[in-house]
């Protein structure tokens, strides 16, 4: 992908960053036109545009993070199934009569190996959007991702959940299908499996639609996703009545990779490219393929009952501190 294509969608603080490069491209263009040589100071530019890159995204706020997990180009679920499995069949149905194009799944091959992969999926534009919910599942999305899962249990399959959602629904119509159970149901099903199972944040995480499928025996987050109970919109409108002070909550909410990795939330952070996944998506899905592939040879030289217990032992730890 061309940095031009890349930058078409520009966060405030990647502006800077953006400008630097047209300046790179257009010297470039006007050295071939000339047939001037300019390559030192190109590389001084480059070299520049690096030290920059690394700049703003190591110093990003919780609030910024937030806009990267959200950014319309960032990779989705099917777009990392796409770049890492090397076949991909996508499955349908719940059984009772839902097909949730909110929450996506299927059966695949990831380095060889069988494997069953399901996420929420957000759209790119405003109408796809419309037709995934915004990556917001149904229930009959969550009873779907448990069929899936039990098929993949049966046939002694490991299951990979790519979480990238604000939220489930929380429309009437949701109620009244028994979104509150089928979370429920499927945060106590998901710990009786016996096949390894990986959950990866790959951008915005968020409350109850996020554990739906997020029960397992290793917690992996990519470097700029966030991981959160609430939205700091919704926390920010609770707390002070008050949407505008969502990055005040943001902070609080300690929604950072780096954040609920030292809470011991999170396993482990799956590093990005320079400039953050929706840059370089190949680059970024490379390093996601890796990851899920030692975790993967990790879980698999254990017991299914060991597994089991690290998975309960693992959950049971979240939320403990020491007072002083």
């Amino acid at each position: 992908m061309a940095k031009t294509e890349r930058r078409t969608f520009l966060l405030d603080f990647e502006k800077p960053l953006s400008e630097l490069e047209a300046r790179i491209s257009q010297i470039w263009k006007l050295a071939e036109e000339n047939n001037v040589d300019v390559s030192e100071q190109i590389a001084q530019l480059e070299r520049r545009a690096e030290q920059l890159c690394q700049e703003i995204f190591t110093t990003l706020t919780p609030s910024q993070r937030l806009q990267l997990a959200r950014h319309p180009r960032r990779p989705s679920t099917l777009d990392y199934i796409q770049a890492i499995t090397d076949e991909w069949f996508e499955l349908h149905g719940d059984r009772g009569g839902y097909d949730d194009p909110a929450l996506v799944g299927g059966v695949a091959r990831l380095g060889g190996r069988p494997v069953t992969i399901l996420g929420e999926q957000k759209g790119r534009d405003t109408k796809d959007n419309v037709a995934r919910n915004f990556g917001m599942a149904s229930p009959g999305g969550y009873r779907k991702a448990m069929r899936l899962m039990k098929r993949a249990n049966q046939f002694n399959q490991p299951i990979l959940t790519f979480i990238d959602t604000p939220g489930a629904w929380a429309g009437v119509e949701a109620e009244k299908l028994g979104q509150g159970e089928a979370i429920a149901h499927n945060l106590r099903e998901m710990f009786c499996l016996d096949v390894p199972i990986i959950s990866t944040v790959i951008g915005e995480g968020g409350s109850g639609g996020a554990l739906g499928i997020g029960v397992g025996d290793r917690l992996l987050m990519l470097e700029h996703a966030v991981y959160m109970v609430a939205t700091p919109e919704a926390c920010a409108a609770i707390l002070w009545k008050d949407a505008k002070k969502s990055p005040q909550a943001a902070k609080a909410l300690k929604i950072t990779a780096l954040n609920l990795k030292e809470l011991g939330i999170v396993d482990q952070i799956v590093p990005e490219p320079s400039g953050a996944a929706h840059t370089k998506p190949l680059e970024a899905s490379a390093l996601l393929k890796q990851t899920l592939l030692d975790t993967l040879d990790e879980l698999s030289s254990m017991t299914a009952k060991e597994r089991r217990q690290l998975r309960y032992q693992k959950y049971r730890k979240i939320g403990k501190f020491l007072e002083n």
